[in-house]
């Protein structure tokens, strides 16, 4: 343990698989919401996730331990959106309030404000941190995304959009991706001004940009929809792969997907709650789990780990079941 931070282990023992996946259950839930988790996030290199919940809260988990370490109250402001900063202690967050739509550092060390980024005038839909420097972008329902540096409270750069737009920076930060009107535009996080270097449509999808979230090895970029689509596209080429379909999402709430730390498969929520999987290599479901939820649940994958979590009224981990996977039965 190097400063406190438990440190994350690097590699997955198990390879995963479809029956892996089929095998996944929910190992651990944690009910003590009043409402349902808005977002969540896994820090990249140690064991802390990250939740934010409707009835204004913010959770720090300790993943390895399956405990919650911190419960901070964000009574003021309301909380929607949450990341993790590279330190595993420090988060951003958009409020949820209808008053103010400024982003908040916050330590969840000692619960103090380190800096307020103002400039957004409508509710904040898409925020993303930059993997190697202090950058991250958000994207609003007021038809921009901002581009900030943590270290300055003003805004260093400004694009506009047609409709709702998703952004996201790829895994090395080099480049990032903004989603709005049925494309994905890409872009060279330190040209950005110079306007997208390419533009990949995703055959006519015209519905509301949700999640936009490249690969870990960035091959590929996964875009969601109000629709229900969830769009896997190459990231170089700009070829739609994979389009997989599920229930439709109402105007206030995000179809969430993720990919598989090898980036081999997609996990999505729907809008009727159930959460499904896909392989990317051919296009087909490989497992679903229903739900008796009426709301697509937020879903991530851990990094590195063969674990995923999902968030609706209460957060579950859900983990392989070894016992029914025919090639570990019997091992002792």
């Amino acid at each position: 343990m190097a400063g406190g931070q438990p440190e994350r282990e690097d590699k997955v023992s198990l390879e995963l698989t479809d029956e892996i996946l089929q095998s996944m259950e929910v190992g651990m839930t944690f009910r003590d919401y009043n409402g349902r988790i808005s977002s969540m996030d896994f820090h990249k290199s140690s064991n802390y996730l990250v939740t934010a919940g409707d009835d204004e809260s913010i959770r720090l988990y300790d993943v390895a331990n399956a405990t919650c370490l911190k419960t901070i109250n964000s009574k003021k402001y309301g909380v929607d959106l949450v990341s993790f900063t590279s330190h595993p202690l420090t988060v951003i967050y958009s409020s949820k309030n209808g008053w103010d739509e400024s982003l908040r550092l916050l330590s969840l060390h000692d619960n103090k404000y380190l800096r307020y980024f103002k400039g957004h005038h409508d509710r904040v839909v898409s925020l993303s941190l930059c993997p190697r420097k202090e950058y991250f972008i958000s994207g609003s329902l007021d038809r921009t995304v901002l581009l900030w540096d943590q270290r300055a409270d003003k805004c260093q750069g400004l694009l506009r959009v047609q409709g709702r737009p998703a952004a996201a920076y790829d895994d090395q930060g080099l480049v990032f991706a903004i989603a709005f009107g049925g494309c994905v535009r890409m872009f060279d996080a330190r040209k950005y001004e110079k306007g997208p270097f390419d533009i990949f449509s995703v055959g006519g999808d015209m519905s509301d940009a949700n999640v936009v979230k490249f690969s870990t090895d960035g091959r590929l970029v996964l875009l969601t929809t109000s629709d229900g689509h969830i769009h896997i596209l190459d990231s170089f080429r700009g070829t739609l792969l994979s389009t997989y379909n599920v229930k439709p999402v109402s105007s206030n709430s995000t179809l969430e997907a993720s990919f598989s730390p090898e980036g081999m498969y997609v996990i999505s929520g729907s809008g009727d709650g159930s959460v499904y999987a896909w392989s990317v290599r051919s296009g087909k479901e490989v497992a679903s789990w229903m739900s008796s939820q009426a709301e697509p649940p937020v879903i991530k994958w851990a990094p590195g780990s063969l674990m995923f979590v999902t968030g609706s009224s209460e957060l579950s981990f859900w983990i392989p079941d070894l016992s029914k996977l025919s090639a570990y039965v019997g091992r002792k």
